[in-house]
């Protein structure tokens, strides 16, 4: 009964996740999905108000979105919590007629206010409205209920892709609460982790997902290949201090170093990740650690995962 969801920002989950007959969902602007960052749950029984997380949410989103320094100011912050509410009254009155708003409504709802502050708020979110990068100002469109989704994050700009990132973490976490709220498991695998743990805000959210999305029933799983990257985030030992499992696989020599720093992996264990073939590394489970060998047989699942050339040039020749 457990939920699968796949963040995957290069796409290559996708042929597996299809062939489960789970939802792939790609983000990206010239693509069929749409996931709306103000859909809203308001019957989840918690201890936080769904609104008041929502509000949240969107007042981070905008910051992101307005930029700059200082970031959102207290007056703009006070205004779009104000119109976050507005937009979303008919739902918290449980009206039979309510309508899930989209962003160009809260865009309006702040052009409406007298202050000069909404309407800077609302030239920023313009462009994310009407503009070109309307890519989240659409009904969401696709089936989030699935048991297995995967959420493709390819082919978006910087400014899309922090956006995609903050909205894609929110969908994590509704989702995560409302299995909670039924007694079920959420698996969550964060593939090409150093790229999520570049943007800060999305950083501090993984510490989050790790110290407290894990007493809601979320087991989080972070893949990286890059490992100098990936230590190089000041989050990152928040991190890895609240993780009970961990697999090595060969490493370069740099690298190598900088993980027996920080595991405090002896020499005899560095040997095992050590030119060693593919599937062959290190198991670390609580305070043991042990080396394994895992031949992975070839099949339909093998040619489904595999990202190597020489079997993608090989599948395109039986062809």
């Amino acid at each position: 009964n457990d939920r699968i969801i796949v963040v995957d920002p290069m796409g290559e989950y996708a042929p597996l996740v299809r062939r489960l007959g789970g939802q792939v969902i790609e983000i990206a602007p010239d693509s069929p999905h749409h996931i709306s960052p103000l859909d809203l749950q308001m019957n989840i029984n918690d201890e936080d108000s769904p609104l008041s997380m929502k509000a949240d949410f969107l007042l981070s989103l905008c910051e992101l979105i307005v930029g700059g320094k200082e970031g959102l100011q207290p007056i703009e912050k006070t205004v779009i919590d104000r119109c976050v509410r507005l937009v979303y009254r008919e739902m918290a009155l449980g009206l039979e007629t309510a309508k899930t708003p989209l962003l160009q409504d809260l865009y309006e709802e702040l052009l409406r206010q007298p202050e000069p502050e909404a309407r800077r708020v609302a030239t920023a979110l313009e462009l994310y409205c009407t503009g070109s990068l309307n890519l989240f100002n659409h009904p969401t469109n696709v089936d989030l209920n699935s048991r297995v989704v995967c959420i493709v994050l390819k082919g978006l700009g910087e400014n899309l892709r922090k956006i995609a990132m903050h909205t894609t973490n929110e969908f994590v976490t509704a989702a995560v609460n409302a299995n909670h709220a039924e007694g079920v498991a959420t698996w969550c695998y964060f593939d090409e982790f150093h790229i999520l743990l570049r943007d800060p805000l999305t950083a501090s959210y993984f510490v989050a997902v790790w110290k407290m999305l894990r007493k809601k029933g979320c087991v989080p799983s972070a893949l990286t290949q890059n490992v100098k990257d990936l230590l190089a985030s000041r989050e990152i030992e928040n991190i890895l201090d609240n993780t009970d499992f961990m697999v090595l696989l060969s490493q370069a020599q740099s690298d190598r170093a900088i993980l027996a720093k920080q595991l405090g992996i002896s020499e005899h264990q560095l040997s095992y990740i050590t030119h060693s073939n593919s599937g062959e590394g290190l198991l670390f489970y609580g305070n043991v650690t042990i080396p394994f060998v895992d031949r992975f047989p070839r099949g339909e699942i093998y040619d489904l995962l595999t990202t190597r050339p020489e079997d993608l040039a090989h599948e395109r020749t039986d062809e």
